[in-house]
């Protein structure tokens, strides 16, 4: 049901639809006005599985192609079948305080067997890599006239790479997308004149590949990627040359297409694997087959009808929701993205990159992460590497979870559907790593993973027994139920909840000092402590995160249990765990613990802040509920300091909003925008940034930081966690002009409710509320502002508490908030 969205005023219209093109292009529009030199001055496109880079030469174009299944490697056995022996000697040490002698026991028997992930580097082994699918060239003939006014732009709200120049008076165009609903990618090649399109066109790969020439005016290129000493994935992707005007021949010797005086060429290419997305320990159909079936009947008279259903495709998610602040600077929109970036950083105005940044990390979202697919990994889907950064997996200790921290507050909760069902695609392995190891039920997995469901611990003992990390995937599925109400989709996903709370509730061990119950062994992620003794080390028991992650879990498992009507007497033995294990704790020096013990850090600038999970993506700690809590988790932000890299500076971005403080979330948001050090050909910088085309500088490009930034924003702008999920308006907006007029539509809040609102001197000035399942609303409501149903009555308040009003709501019912 379309709902029509009465409380937006005139002045809200303007804000949302009708600015003026240099304000829009600002927020929509990413800008080069040269070829790109390498990945990070790329166009990013992609359909959620087909990513393409669109670097825009004039001479000598190379588009880079990746397929998100496209990774080396195999499905591996690497648990130690007998590492149980060694878990009661592992946690007795433990239970003794001598953590040394436990790392080095964990190391020689309770880490992965073999080289587990190849050191960050597997393309060679059995834990694989994900790798760049290949290059579409496009070679353009009579190149030695010079190239003027050039330009490449990516325009978020068509998802669409369109770059121009002239030579020799022509003026040459080139427009890229990737269809959602085709499954393709489409280049649309033309010229101010009529017969002046000569170029070549090249698909190749420099490994593990062959191109051929097919008669249909195409280009077929296969292989198969290795699996350590064994053949790996089959993979292939199919070129199609559709002309108006000219002809096209092959080039037998270079096993190239050669197109002569055309008028408009459009080339059209699908891709495949033999992954097998419902069962990764098989091989689905042969991928040359499948690109066959899957080139779409394209024709010069279709263009527009394709162009229009990848239109529809893209835009019924991305335009669904909005954010615009009021100001715009004239001729900004004009700039170079690069250029504003740097201007940004040395504080002259912008109002309007923000908005870019947030609006570009929705589209790589829609972009990387379709329903039915596998999720979106380090580098999303774009990857021009054969061995990508620490193999471009799925690291399990926040980064695939960051990339999905954006998904349900900006209205898109149907794209976290991969990161759901590859959570479900580790149960079966987890459950064989669970045995292996820590002889339990349930199923666990720890640190690292990938398509083939990777669940044992690292090959490390420093970094590798995080055991967290399912039980982590798993509160992205209980958000999903926050945010829809549905109970259909918790009753699916249930079975995974139970499973992880199975697992930690049976390996929980009691510590000998106040009787808590805790992990054991564990890591806090990639931290080290110093003990009194002076031992530096990371095998611990009962690290804060886990403890975290843990009641986390069993909470809303037991709720979930009790929502559906099943396991009374599981969810009574969750409840009743939970009140017994090891609480957050303040150390000496005001700040919140990270160690079970009050522990030295020997990094105390660590990127890592893992122990603040409660505050956020968890909710345990809140300004209002726990202020001494939250209080202490100030003090631990002040003590960590404002540095790290890009996902970690994302990540404190969402720390402050929790804390309600937006002028520190705001400068950590221009730290995050900073543009990344380095020059044309090597774009890097050790405290992370943004690179010239927004991707985010780990460095290298991790997309987590996109994402991260991206929550961020939304956590500064509405939040509704926390015991009772009240929707607050504004909570750490910051005090810097250009935010103190905006507008939002579309945005998500927990209990299934959209919300749209405008403020006004930095104040809110009113607001919508639609309520998408018929849940109570509980909602802070200013002082002077009333709530009235759409026929203008004012609703009954159900309960008050200070400044928050509870009121009952009907499914698909309309709300404002706004003065009398």
């Amino acid at each position: 049901m379309q709902l029509t969205r009465f409380v937006l005023t005139t002045t809200v219209l303007y804000l949302l639809f009708t600015l003026d093109s240099i304000g829009q292009d600002a927020s929509q529009q990413i800008l080069f006005k040269s070829p790109a030199e390498n990945y990070l001055e790329a166009l990013p496109l992609g359909n959620g599985n087909l990513g393409a880079l669109i670097t825009g030469h004039a001479n000598k174009d190379r588009i880079m192609l990746n397929d998100k299944t496209l990774w080396s490697g195999g499905v591996q056995d690497a648990d130690k079948e007998d590492a149980h022996q060694y878990l009661k000697p592992i946690q007795q040490l433990l239970l003794e305080g001598k953590n040394k002698e436990a790392q080095e026991l964990l190391q020689a028997h309770f880490v992965a067997k073999g080289r587990g992930s190849g050191f960050g580097n597997g393309a060679k082994d059995p834990y694989g890599s994900y790798q760049t699918l290949g290059d579409l060239w496009i070679i353009w003939r009579d190149t030695l006239k010079e190239v003027s006014e050039y330009q490449r732009k990516l325009d978020l709200d068509k998802a669409l790479a369109t770059t121009t120049w002239k030579r020799n008076g022509i003026l040459y165009t080139q427009e890229a997308y990737t269809s959602i609903e085709d499954g393709c990618l489409v280049v649309k090649l033309s010229a101010s004149e009529r017969g002046k399109l000569d170029f070549k066109i090249g698909l190749d790969r420099r490994e593990n590949a062959s191109t051929s020439v097919s008669d249909d005016h195409g280009l077929l290129m296969s292989g198969q990627l290795p699996n350590a000493d064994q053949p790996g994935m089959k993979f292939a992707a199919r070129l199609r040359v559709v002309n108006v005007g000219g002809e096209v021949k092959p080039d037998a010797e270079t096993n190239q297409l050669e197109i002569s005086a055309a008028d408009s060429c459009f080339l059209i290419l699908v891709s495949a694997t033999d992954y097998h997305i419902d069962d990764y320990t098989a091989r689905g159909p042969d991928p040359v087959e499948q690109v066959k079936g899957k080139m779409p009947h394209f024709g010069p008279k279709q263009a527009d009808f394709f162009f229009e259903r990848h239109l529809q495709s893209y835009q019924r998610y991305y335009s669904r929701h909005y954010l615009r602040l009021a100001e715009s600077e004239p001729g900004i929109g004009q700039l170079e993205t690069p250029e504003r970036l740097v201007r940004f950083a040395r504080g002259e105005a912008d109002s309007q990159l923000p908005v870019l940044y947030y609006n570009f990390g929705r589209y790589l979202l829609i972009a990387s992460s379709q329903p039915g697919e596998l999720p979106a990994n380090l580098q999303g889907i774009w990857a021009p590497e054969y061995q990508a950064p620490w193999n471009g997996d799925y690291h399990l200790n926040i980064n695939v979870q960051m990339n999905y921290w954006p998904a349900e507050p900006a209205g898109l909760g149907e794209l976290a559907e991969p990161l759901h069902r590859f959570t479900a695609s580790l149960v079966n392995s987890g459950e064989k790593t669970a045995r292996a190891y820590y002889n339990a039920p349930g199923w666990v997995a720890h640190v690292i993973s990938n398509p083939w469901g990777f669940t044992s611990p690292g090959e490390g003992a420093s970094w590798g027994s995080t055991l967290t990390g399912g039980a982590w995937l798993c509160s992205h599925i209980w958000e999903h139920y926050r945010f829809s109400r549905d109970k259909n989709f918790l009753e699916a996903y249930y079975p995974v909840l139970k499973g992880a709370s199975e697992f930690l509730s049976a390996i929980l061990i009691k510590e000998p000092n106040e009787g808590w119950l805790v992990t054991a062994p564990s890591n806090s992620p990639e931290n080290t402590y110093i003990t009194p003794e002076g031992f530096k080390g990371q095998t611990a028991m009962g690290p804060t995160m886990d403890m975290q992650i843990a009641r986390e879990l069993f909470g809303y498992t037991a709720e979930a249990a009790r929502l559906l009507g099943k396991d009374a007497s599981f969810a009574a033995v969750l409840d009743s765990i939970r009140h017994r294990m090891a609480p957050n704790r303040i150390g000496a020096k005001g700040d919140l613990n990270e160690w079970l013990h009050d522990w030295e850090d020997a990094e105390p600038l660590h990127r890592h802040v893992s122990h603040l999970y409660g505050l956020h993506p968890y909710d345990e700690i809140t300004p209002w509920d726990t202020p001494a809590l939250a209080e202490a988790a100030r003090e631990t932000l002040n003590q960590r300091g404002d540095g790290g890299t890009g996902w970690s500076r994302a990540w404190k971005i969402n720390f402050w909003a929790r804390l309600g403080d937006g002028d520190h979330a705001f400068k950590l948001l221009k730290e995050l925008l900073k543009p990344a050090g380095g020059n044309s050909s090597n774009f890097n910088t050790h405290d992370g940034g943004t690179y010239p085309n927004l991707f985010c500088g780990h460095p290298p490009f991790q997309i987590d930081g996109n994402f991260g930034g991206v929550a961020g924003i939304a956590e500064m702008l509405l939040q509704s966690h926390g015991e009772n999920e009240v929707i607050r308006f504004l909570p750490a907006l910051p005090s810097e002009a250009s935010w103190q007029n905006g507008a939002v539509m579309g945005m998500r809040a927990r209990g299934a409710f959209s919300v749209d609102f405008e403020w006004e001197a930095g104040k809110i000035k009113q607001a919508q509320i639609v309520s998408l399942a018929g849940q109570d609303c509980q909602v802070a409501v200013p002082e002077g502002f009333r709530v009235e149903d759409r026929k203008g009555n004012s609703v009954k308040f159900l309960e008050t508490n200070g400044s928050w009003r509870s009121f009952a709501t009907e499914k698909d019912g309309v709300y404002f908030m706004k003065k009398p």
